[in-house]
C-alpha cells in the first residue's frame, strides 16, 4: 500500500522532518507512541480517511494563532527592534563583547580629547565669565550634527513627548552650562572629582524625597565619596589659586542634574525606541533655546560675542573641537546607556574621569600635594563600592566561580602529581 506525503510528515516529531528508515533503528526513537499508533490505524484504514486523521492530529501539534493579542504583541516588538548605530558603524550587528569594547573606546578615545579642550579654552585670559556663551557654541553645533546626521539616515519623525524633551533639555543645560562655568572658578581636576560623586544627590534625593532605604554598602560607598571629596576640596582651597566657592556652588547643581540624567534618558530611549540622534538633536535643541533667552536676560551675549571675535582660534576654533568631540562622546555613552543600561554608563564615564585628572596634572602645569592622591583614591573606593552594590549577586556569583575554577585546577594538579609518583615508584 503506498503511503501518501501527508502521512510520513505529519507523524514525524515536529510535522516538518520525514521519517526514514533510521528513524526506528536499534538506538531508539523520540517519535510520540500516539502518533505511531495513529499512524499504523491509517495505514490499516481502507477508506483512507486523511482529514479525519487530520484533525486527530492538530490536536496533537502546536499552534499558533497569529490573530491573538500575544502573536501580535510578540510581532510588534521583534519589528521595533532598533537598529542601532553610531558614527556609522552597524553596532546592532556585533556581539556584545565587541559592542562593550568599541563604546567604551570611544567614550575614553572622544572625551579626553574633550576634557584637554575644555581646559584648554579656560587658559585664555579673561574667558572665565563666558562659560554660559561656550555652552551655547556647543549647543548650536550639536544641533548642526543632529540635524545633518538624522537627515542622512533617519526618518524625522519624532518618538519622544516634547513634554519629556523639556524635562530631559533642562537637566542637559544644568549639567553641561553649570560644568563649563564651573572650570573658570575651580582647578580642573577639582570639578571633574566632583562629577564622579554622582550617588551623595541620587542617596540625599531618595531618602528625603521617596523615603528610600539603602543598604550598608551603599552608606559606605557614599561616605568614602563625601571623605575623599571633602579632602580634595580642602587640598584645592589651599593650593590653587583658582579656588572659588561659586565653582562649588555651580559643579554641586550640575552635580544633582547629572545624577538624574542618565535614569531619565534611559527610561525614555527604551520606551519610546528613540535613537541616540533624535535625543541629541531635541535636548540641545530646546536647550539652546533656553540658554539663548537667559544670556538675553542676563545681558552677557553681546560681550561674550565681542570677546569671542577678538580670538577666534582661540575661542570658536577650539570650542568647535571641544563641540565635536563632545557629541561623539555623547554617542557613545548613549549606546552604552541604550545596551547595557545606566549603571554600566555611569561606571564608565567614572573610570574615564579619573584617566582625565591624571593627563590634567601631565598636561597643564597646576599646584600639587599628596592630599590629592589619596582622597581621589577614597572617591574610587566609593565608587568601586557603589558598583558592587547595585552587582551584588552577580560579582558574588563570578567570585565563587573563579575560586571554585582554581580550587580544581589545584586538586587536578595534585591528582597528577600523585600518579607521577607512583609511577615512580612502581618503576623503582
Amino acid at each position: 500500500m503506498a503511503v501518501t506525503n501527508t502521512a510520513i510528515y505529519a507523524f514525524s516529531h515536529h510535522g516538518t522532518r520525514p521519517l526514514t528508515s533510521k528513524s526506528f533503528g536499534s538506538r531508539g526513537t523520540n517519535i510520540d507512541s500516539n502518533k505511531l499508533k495513529l499512524a499504523a490505524d491509517y495505514l490499516m484504514d481502507p477508506e483512507h480517511k486523511e482529514p479525519n486523521l487530520e484533525s486527530k492530529l492538530k490536536t496533537q501539534q502546536h499552534v499558533v494563532d497569529i490573530s491573538s493579542p500575544e502573536y501580535e504583541k510578540q510581532a510588534k516588538s521583534e519589528a521595533t527592534v532598533d537598529k542601532l548605530y553610531v558614527v556609522g558603524l552597524p553596532v546592532y550587528k556585533w556581539t556584545k563583547p565587541v559592542q562593550f569594547v568599541v563604546c567604551v573606546g570611544g567614550v575614553f578615545f572622544f572625551y579626553l580629547i574633550y576634557g584637554y579642550m575644555q581646559e584648554l579654552i579656560f587658559r585664555l585670559e579673561g574667558f572665565k565669565p563666558f562659560g554660559w556663551y561656550l555652552t551655547l557654541i556647543q549647543f548650536a553645533s550639536y544641533i548642526v550634527f543632529g540635524v545633518t546626521e538624522k537627515k542622512l539616515k533617519e526618518p524625522a519623525e519624532r518618538r519622544i513627548p516634547l513634554k519629556t524633551y523639556a524635562i530631559l533639555a533642562f537637566l542637559t543645560v544644568a549639567t553641561m552650562g553649570l560644568s563649563n562655568s564651573a572650570v573658570g572658578y575651580l582647578n580642573y581636576p577639582t570639578q571633574v572629582i566632583f562629577k564622579c560623586c554622582k550617588l551623595i544627590p541620587v542617596m540625599i534625593g531618595g531618602v528625603i524625597i521617596q523615603n528610600k532605604r539603602f543598604n550598608i554598602i551603599d552608606v559606605i560607598a557614599a561616605m568614602c565619596m563625601s571623605v575623599g571629596l571633602i579632602f580634595f576640596i580642602l587640598a584645592d582651597s589651599t593650593v590653587s589659586p583658582n579656588f572659588d566657592q561659586r565653582g562649588i556652588i555651580m559643579i554641586s547643581l550640575a552635580l544633582c542634574a547629572d545624577a538624574v540624567i542618565g535614569n531619565v534618558q534611559e527610561k525614555a530611549m527604551k520606551s519610546h525606541h528613540a535613537s541616540n540622534t533624535e535625543v541629541v538633536l531635541y535636548s540641545y535643541g530646546i536647550g539652546f533655546i533656553y540658554i539663548f533667552i537667559g544670556l538675553l536676560l542676563h545681558g552677557s551675549l553681546l560681550s561674550a560675542f565681542r570677546f569671542c571675535y577678538q580670538y577666534p582660534l582661540e575661542t570658536y576654533g577650539y570650542a568647535v573641537i571641544f563641540s565635536i568631540t563632545g557629541y561623539l562622546g555623547i554617542m557613545f555613552v548613549l549606546s552604552l546607556i541604550r545596551l547595557f543600561g545606566a549603571l554600566l554608563a555611569v561606571t564608565v564615564t567614572t573610570c574615564r574621569k579619573a584617566v582625565t585628572i591624571i593627563l590634567s596634572f601631565l598636561f597643564f602645569t597646576k599646584p600639587f600635594t599628596q592630599q590629592y592622591i589619596w582622597s581621589g583614591i577614597l572617591v574610587l573606593l566609593g565608587i568601586f563600592f557603589n558598583v558592587y552594590s547595585k552587582n551584588q549577586r552577580k560579582i558574588d556569583d563570578m567570585i565563587a566561580n573563579k575560586i571554585r575554577q582554581i580550587i580544581i585546577l589545584i586538586q587536578q594538579r595534585g591528582h597528577r602529581m600523585q600518579r607521577h609518583d607512583s609511577r615512580q615508584m612502581f618503576d623503582v
